[in-house]
């Protein structure tokens, strides 16, 4: 496997109560600290909504990391943080972790995303089937001629298996939300430690197909339509697609709490799911809670 030349960016920020910059410093004993760790998914939405928040509520400052789905629930379960962000559901086997030590976890969803599945702008490919792209992902298609595409290798770039995007994407496109199917991704896939490496890597790269979160999209890369089945219709992903429940990879986005959120967490979670941190939501390309 070769190496990419990506650099693990490692998400960690402390936002100070003057205007919203980065300050690595300790926090006074008066101020109150809330640790907000997990996904990668949605680590640029946290860091919006703990920078608008801080405006508002200069006196609480908020901690936000990185790392995957599964760093946060681990800091949930380990009570190191707050709130844990995952782009998927906790695992019965966390909770359980979780039970045993005395916490239980308490799920609020905040967002919803769409999932694109990106090419090379070059790729004269348009729109794949979600069996076509579980066939790319296990390696039964392995040449973009088989899809419409030119004579070329595909290369497959995936989160990595820490990432609640990875786990949802094996269970509901690559084993097409099949509880007892067991294909696996490629062993040719490349597994990459965050979103903006799968873009990097599809702009520069006219072979690759990776998918992200719609947030972190750029105009340099191609977003596939996507069908449900052979016969069905091709869309893109999009707000107005993913609440319509026309395109056919879009989930849920969570918080996590130890127990249900009290205190200076629960008015943040409140704004958070009130109109002024939904706008926000939209702005950065997710999908709001209706």
């Amino acid at each position: 496997m070769r190496n990419l030349g990506l650099t693990v960016l490692v998400w960690a920020l402390v936002l100070t109560a003057c205007g919203g910059t980065a300050n690595a410093q300790s926090s006074p004993t008066d101020k109150k600290t809330i640790e907000d760790t997990g996904s990668d998914t949605i680590v640029n939405l946290a860091l919006a909504w703990a920078e608008a928040y801080q405006k508002i509520k200069p006196d609480i400052r908020i901690s936000v990391s990185g790392g995957g789905s599964g760093t946060g629930l681990a800091a949930l379960i380990n009570g190191t943080t707050d709130i844990a962000n995952a782009s998927r559901k906790i695992k019965a086997e966390e909770k359980t972790d979780a039970e045993k030590n005395g916490i239980e976890p308490h799920e609020i969803e905040i967002a919803r995303a769409a999932i694109a599945v990106i090419v090379h702008p070059e790729n004269p490919v348009q729109h794949l089937t979600l069996q076509q792209i579980s066939d790319i992902y296990s390696g039964k298609i392995t040449n973009w001629k088989e899809v419409g595409g030119d004579d070329r290798p595909i290369v497959l770039l995936s989160r990595e298996t820490n990432s609640g995007t990875h786990v949802f994407f094996l269970e509901q496109v690559v084993r097409l939300g099949d509880a007892k199917n067991k294909t696996l991704f490629s062993p040719d896939t490349l597994l990459l430690p965050s979103s903006e490496g799968i873009t990097a890597e599809v702009r520069q790269n006219p072979n690759a197909v990776g998918y992200d979160g719609l947030g972190y999209i750029t105009p340099d890369v191609k977003t596939l339509a996507v069908a449900a089945k052979p016969d069905g219709e091709f869309v893109k992903p999009s707000a107005d697609s993913v609440n319509n429940g026309k395109y056919p990879i879009a989930r849920p986005l969570f918080m996590y709490t130890r127990g249900e959120p009290a205190g200076e967490v629960k008015n943040y979670i409140d704004w958070i799911l009130s109109p002024d941190g939904q706008k926000i939501v939209g702005q950065l390309g997710f999908v709001p809670l209706q």
